[in-house]
């Protein structure tokens, strides 16, 4: 799977986790060049606290277009840490 936004691949994985409709990426997996820490956290009832990138593609910036979660709940183990994707960035096989 590919994480694409502003014509660049920006994550890439054989190996993503899908939740709710969210194709959750490794975090090796993300370019971390184009992600760039947020101050914005959100709550999620049962996966825990989101954190957030912003994403700085070409002089383009899309803020808080990936989260995820930095400690999970028990439920959720299996994507603490990996990355997932809305605001604009496709997710293609």
């Amino acid at each position: 799977m590919k994480a694409i936004w502003n014509n660049t691949v920006i994550a890439e994985s054989d190996n993503t986790v899908v939740i709710e409709n969210n194709h959750y990426f490794p975090p090796e997996s993300i370019k971390k060049e184009y992600f760039k820490s947020s101050d914005t956290h959100t709550t999620c009832p049962w996966k825990g606290m989101a954190s957030y990138y912003s994403l700085d593609v070409d002089g383009k910036e899309n803020p808080d277009a990936a989260w995820y979660y930095p400690e999970t709940s028990e439920l959720a183990k299996s994507i603490k840490g990996h990355v997932a994707f809305w605001k604009g960035v496709a997710i293609e096989e």
